[in-house]
């Protein structure tokens, strides 16, 4: 995923009583799975509640229009898979990551994302969910990764911003996005084996 800046993020206000925690991921499970199958113009708030299995009242409760409720999804994506491995190694730390990346493209949020990103140009707020939400988690994750990776004096400072760090995720992305190639952990292990590492190395 593309290196972004982190920036917190204003969720938007909604009235009315509490929300049930218990009860959110059942609905952000039905929302993703509504936005791959009809996308965000044949999304609706009535269709999200029938989905889920709860009363309109709940899905009102928490979002006063569909901008809002995909807006604060968007926001919460990749937030339980994206994490900063400590493996003890540049090389096992990239692996992990990379099989992260593999799982996330695969299950529900990214039939979602892909479901988005045509109309994503068209939303700003979209477009700002995305930016500060699921690519600031990815960024931090990997910059978690070069900062251990630098404390053990396995790369240079200037390598989190130079264009080899971008291939880490880079041929990952490309294929799931335009080729519609199978993108799972072996092509994952290829890729950093055969093209990270060896830049990696190179600029070590």
């Amino acid at each position: 995923m593309a290196a972004l800046p982190t920036a917190d993020v204003a969720r938007p206000s909604r009235g009315g009583r509490p929300r049930d925690p218990s009860r959110d991921g059942v609905i952000r499970a039905a929302i993703l799975r509504l936005l791959a199958d009809v996308g965000y113009g044949a999304l609706t708030m009535d269709a999200v509640a029938a989905e889920a299995g709860v009363g309109k009242a709940t899905i009102y409760r928490r979002w006063r229009t569909k901008q809002d409720l995909v807006v604060d999804t968007i926001s919460d994506l990749n937030r339980d898979e994206a994490h900063s491995p400590d493996t003890g190694s540049l090389e096992g730390d990239l692996r992990e990551i990379m099989h992260a990346l593999v799982g996330v493209v695969n299950g529900p949020t990214g039939a979602a994302t892909l479901s988005l990103l045509s109309t994503v140009p068209r939303h700003p707020a979209l477009a700002e969910a995305f930016k500060n939400g699921p690519l600031a988690v990815w960024q931090q994750s990997f910059e978690q990764v070069w900062t251990n990776a630098e404390a053990r004096g396995e790369v240079r400072p200037e390598f989190r911003t130079s264009v080899a760090a971008e291939t880490i995720s880079a041929l990952l992305v490309q294929r799931w996005l335009l080729t519609g190639r199978t993108v799972d952990v072996a092509y994952a292990d290829e890729v950093l084996d055969t093209v990270v590492l060896p830049l990696v190395r190179d600029q070590a």
